[in-house]
């Protein structure tokens, strides 16, 4: 098997995928076709299967594995798959392992790292409220450690939400260092937790799609439900600190529009949400410099980007 970060254009694919996701549609002349997202640990690549009811293909669905014979095209400046033949693997022929993408970084140390951060909080409450989270409650963290931040976008890997809330968290110290006006406590408790509820809005690998409560609350009214549950155990917990932070983890997305229930009043907040958003670009950057490696100049407009980007390679 070839991972998928290594695929070019023109190339003819032979191996088993994990199937992220497989879905009927229909062209404008009124053919069937599939559309299918494949996966391995590396990444994933849209794909379609132009005869669906070809004898060579045979059944197989999300989350499956599966056998896959294609060619890789160019489509809009992204690489595609088109399936020829594919069939559903059998158990033993496939190891997991291979399907499951995984933070480049070591998440012990990334997590060690985080502890450190909590350590240098003065504030008892915040600091409190930081240990229940991430070091006495073992199921929640484990369950950090390993969640992913995104289904799609950045950093939508085993720990990618340590790595994301690590990196945002750490713009946030720069920031109370370069603008002293900012309270670094409620900033980086604020950063710590902004993205909590997300362990709760995204299933586990390999299925690392939406919960009905993600679907339903989504992650920020989720992650301030949860602190404010939190600090309602915690002994001499402000109602000012709790309101700081919680309007904090509401309005990190900075705008309406990009889902924040409220936009930023205090400027931590602000901070916080220029923080988060600086890194989601930078890795989503980063992923689409990588998934087109092959490719140097323009790769053409990126949705999430809002533009026409280009390698400086």
């Amino acid at each position: 098997m070839k991972y998928i970060k290594d695929l070019h254009e023109g190339e003819k694919v032979s191996g088993i995928y994990m199937v992220k996701s497989r879905v009927s549609a229909m062209t404008k002349n009124g053919k069937n076709y599939d559309n299918v997202v494949l996966q391995d640990k590396t990444g994933t690549i849209d794909c379609k299967i132009w005869e669906p009811n070809d004898p060579g293909i045979d059944e197989f669905d999300k989350l499956d594995y599966a056998d896959i014979h294609g060619e890789v095209v160019s489509f809009n400046n992204n690489l595609q798959l088109n399936i020829r033949r594919a069939r559903k693997a059998h158990e033993g022929e496939y190891d997991p392992a291979d399907f499951m993408p995984v933070s480049s970084k070591n998440i012990d140390e990334m997590y060690a790292e985080l502890k450190g951060l909590i350590e240098s909080i003065e504030n008892p409450s915040y600091k409190a409220l930081l240990r229940d989270l991430f070091v006495e409650d073992e199921d929640f963290a484990k369950k950090f450690r390993f969640s992913s931040a995104a289904k799609s976008v950045h950093h939508g890997f085993v720990g990618g939400l340590l790595e994301h809330t690590l990196s945002v968290t750490k713009l946030c110290d720069y920031y109370s260092k370069a603008y002293p006006i900012l309270k670094r406590d409620l900033l980086l408790t604020a950063a710590m937790c902004h993205d909590i509820g997300k362990v709760y809005e995204i299933s586990p690998f390999p299925e690392n799609d939406y919960t009905d409560e993600g679907n339903l609350l989504g992650h920020i009214v989720m992650g301030s439900n949860m602190v404010g549950k939190r600090a309602a155990k915690i002994d001499g917990f402000t109602k000012n600190d709790l309101l700081q932070l919680q309007h904090c983890i509401l309005a990190h997305h900075g705008k309406l529009e990009f889902g924040s229930p409220k936009t930023p009043a205090l400027i931590e907040a602000m901070a916080l949400s220029y923080a988060d958003d600086t890194d989601a670009k930078m890795e989503t950057f980063k992923e689409i410099l990588e998934n087109n490696a092959m490719n140097q100049g323009w790769l053409g407009f990126q949705k999430f980007l809002d533009g026409n980007v280009r390698s400086t390679q």
